[in-house]
Parts: structure tokens; sequence; C-alpha cells
């Protein structure tokens, strides 16, 4: 009986510890999305809502039809807005938040203790229905003994979560922008190869008219018919381009129905007089990105659950029982009750398992954790560093291009033009002319495009959200094929 009572002692401990932690915090049916809309509307200047109930869906809606009938055409900005707000897969992410701060809120509940009662006897002709009553109540030592800590682990995990789904949210918004931007860059490739084919066609037609007079030869005619007929291919395949990239972004913003024909710019804005330094960019990344802190969280996390692990590295079930016995006996006639008090401590004795398997284990967990905090702030400061290397290249390439490179073509052709009409260069010359031309200027507009999406991937390499590096890669990739395809 001695032995029971220290027992009971050292359960009423982390019964009273316990008790003093709130789930109020995670009961909320917003948990934690506070701290997400706050963190990303100062990165991103947007709103973002979490859509839980009809009601709600249907203002979500209402905002998303005004902000596409304010604008006749829609702006980057605009884009951003409408996906943070309508993206159903950024919703989901958002749902995966409350399951956290459910967890977080089920750590925070005591363990339901387990109530038996037993008979026997049963049936006996002179006690009547039964002689025997046994009743116990059952409660796990062990998980009352660390609960302090599980709620700690819980509460680590809930904050990872919301950095998951601000990550999330800035995701959404840097691939809404880059979406945007690749869109209006490829019907700007169909404006310029319209043009391009209106020309083409004029002079066709003027070709056909000197054949027919006898001034133009039969293959000189060919040459221009076969031009005209290889730009409307290219131009066909433009609209194409530029048609599933307006797709993509519809996809982001998650319209559909109606919602679909709205209309976007049909030339991407000018280049900046001049680009931002960002000479501190790898500091800004360390201290702001927030896929880094979901790491030191991860850490963090793992540390907790090791130093959980070696509490529990010996006794993995300790289990108290305290009961009663009570017993009916017939005596002179007379029946009466007898009650006695019990108790009972279980548990599993280490003479196989001492738990060394589990400590490793968890050892390696740790360091596991430690070497992807590490290997993540190489990537990030690396990342930061191509973005901006991006940024300022792409500016200079774009820059050459339109001061440099097209004024030159439109120069060429501008003089090829005036030979054919003065009969001293020939068809073909022209031709060429007026096809390098159309390079120039498609991959003056490449340019200008990958630009705007290197200006796009900065936020994400400073704030986290987007692959930087990778698309910093595939535009390099885009520029070697443009320069060495020659572009539509």
């Amino acid at each position: 009986m001695i032995t029971i009572r220290k027992l009971a002692a050292v359960a009423t401990l982390p019964v009273v510890l316990a008790s003093c932690v709130s789930g109020t915090e995670y009961s909320k049916p917003e948990a934690g999305f506070s701290t997400v809309a706050g963190k990303t509307s100062a990165i991103t200047a947007k709103q973002t809502v979490w859509v839980q109930n009809q009601q709600q869906a249907q203002a979500a809606s209402a905002q998303v039809k005004a902000l596409l009938i304010r604008k006749k055409s829609l702006d980057v900005e605009t884009a951003v807005q409408i996906a943070l707000i309508n993206n159903k897969g950024l919703q989901a992410a958002y749902a995966d938040l409350g399951d956290s701060a459910a967890d977080a809120w089920q750590a925070t509940m005591l363990l339901n203790p387990t109530v038996s009662v037993g008979f026997s006897g049963i049936g006996t002709p002179e006690l009547g229905a039964f002689r025997t009553i046994e009743g116990a109540i059952t409660t796990n030592l062990l998980a009352m003994m660390t609960k302090k800590r599980d709620i700690e682990i819980a509460d680590t995990r809930f904050r990872q979560a919301q950095l998951n789904a601000a990550v999330r949210t800035l995701q959404v918004a840097a691939d809404t922008r880059r979406a945007w931007i690749n869109a209006v860059a490829a019907w700007e490739n169909v404006g310029q190869l319209q043009r391009a084919q209106a020309a083409a066609d004029a002079a066709s037609e003027l070709a056909e008219k000197l054949g027919e007079t006898g001034a133009m030869t039969k293959g000189a005619q060919a040459r221009e018919h076969v031009f005209v007929a290889e730009l409307a291919g290219e131009t066909a395949k433009a609209r194409l381009a530029a048609r599933l990239a307006k797709e993509e972004l519809t996809r982001l913003m998650g319209l559909w129905g109606s919602d679909v024909e709205y209309q976007i710019p049909n030339s991407l804005p000018s280049l900046p007089k001049s680009v931002v330094k960002r000479d501190a960019i790898e500091a800004e990344a360390l201290r702001n990105r927030i896929d880094l802190q979901v790491a030191k969280l991860e850490l963090e996390a793992t540390a907790r659950s090791y130093g959980l692990t070696e509490a529990t590295r010996y006794v993995t079930d300790l289990e108290i029982l305290t009961g009663f016995e009570s017993e009916r006996e017939v005596e002179d006639g007379r029946k009466k009750w007898e009650t006695t008090a019990a108790g009972e401590l279980e548990f599993a004795i280490p003479f196989f398992d001492t738990g060394k398997a589990r400590m490793r284990k968890a050892e390696l967990g740790y360091m596991r954790a430690a070497n992807e905090l590490a290997e993540k702030a190489v990537n990030v400061r690396s990342e930061a560093r191509s973005a901006y290397e991006a940024y300022r290249s792409n500016y200079d390439i774009a820059r050459h291009y339109r001061n440099s490179v097209v004024p030159l073509r439109s120069k060429v052709e501008e003089e090829s033009l005036l030979t054919y009409n003065g009969m001293i260069t020939n068809t073909f010359e022209l031709l060429t002319d007026t096809r390098d031309k159309i390079n120039s200027t498609l991959l003056s507009v490449n340019a200008k495009r990958d630009f705007w999406l290197a200006e796009a991937n900065l936020a994400p390499a400073v704030y986290g959200g987007g692959s930087s590096a990778a698309s910093a890669e595939s535009e390099v990739a885009t520029a070697s094929e443009s320069s060495s395809g020659g572009g539509h």
C-alpha cells in the first residue's frame, strides 16, 4: 500500500502541469491563419482568405468577380490577388494548417481513464443475483508524465504548419506572377508576327502582280509566297503557345465558366531605367527565407522528440490501476457487503529490448535534420546569388537588344528595301533581311520577358515560395536556344 501511494503522488504532478495548458489557441476555426495572412501580406502586399463555409465562399467569389469587372485588361497585381483568394490548392494547404491545429489541441487534452467493472457469483440462490463486484480505473502513467513535452512538440509542429502555409501562399503568388508574364509575352510575340504577316502579305500580292507583267521571275515570286506561308505557320504556333500560357494563368487563378473570358495586355511593360541594387541579398535571404525557418523548427521538433525518446528509453508501457473489490456475504440470515481497496502497477521489464535501437534511430533523425538545415542554408545563399545574377544579366541583355540589335536590324531592312526598289538588291536578299528583322524583334521580346521573370524570382529567392535557381537555369537555357535557333 505504501508503494501505491507513492506512485499516485507521482502521477498527480503531470496532471497539474497539463491542466495549466489551454487549448483555446488551437481550437479557434482559423487557428494560426492570422499569422500566415500577416506574414504573406507584408511580403506580397496582397490579401489572402481561408474559406471554411458557404458564406465565405460566396464572399470570395463576389470579390473575384468584382476584380475581374473592374479591370478591362488584367494586370499582374490583380491576377496575383485573385489567385490568393480563389486558388483551391491554396485552400487545401490552409486545411492542412487546420489539421495541425487540431493535433495540437488534442495534445493539450488529458487521456481518458479506462473504467472496468466485473461481477462474479452470478445466479447464487443464497445471495441473489451476484456475490462479488470488482471495479478498476486505469490510466497511462507514462503518458501523463510526458504530457508537457508532448504539448511542446505539437506546438512546434503547429508553428511549422503555419510557415508551410505561408510558403505555399508565396509560391502561388510567385507562380501566378510568372504565368502572367509568360502569357503577356506570348501574346506580344503573336502581335509581332501578325505585323510581319501583314507586311509579307502585301509583298506577296505585289510579287504576284509583278509576275503578271513579267517584271519578276517565277522563282522570285515563289520565294515571296513561301515566306508568307512559313510566317503563317509560325504565327499559328505562337498563337497556340499564347493560349496555353493564358490557360496556365487561368488555372492558377482558379477561374472557370464565364470568368475565363478575361483580357490581358498585348505587351509587357517597358524595361526600367535601371536595376535595383541588392548587394546584401544573401543576408536578406538567410534572415527572411520562410522555408529555412521551417527547417529550423524541424530540427527543434526532432530535438524535443529525441529528449522524449531518451526519457522513455527503458519504460515503454507504464500503467497505474486503482480500484475496489466489494463482496456480499450472508451471515445469520443477513446480507452484508465488504469493500476492499486495491492498487496495481503494470510495466514492461526491459530484459531484451533495452531501447538502444530507438535511441540510435532518434540520434540519426536529429543528425538528418541538422544536415538538412545546413544544406538548406547553403542552397538559400546560392539561390539568392543566382536570382540576383539572372536579374542583372537579363536586364543588360534585354537592354542590348532594345538599344542595339533591333535598331540595327531595322536600319538594314530599310536600306535593303531602298536598294530593292532601285533594282540593286534581289528578292532573296530582301527576304533574308526581313526574316532577320523579325527574328531580332522576337528575341528582343523574349529578352524582355526573361528580365521580368528574373525580377519576379527575386522575392521567392529572399522570402521563399519558388525555385529561383531552377528558374534562372531555365532562363539561361531559353536564351541559348533562342540565340542558336533564331527565334520563331
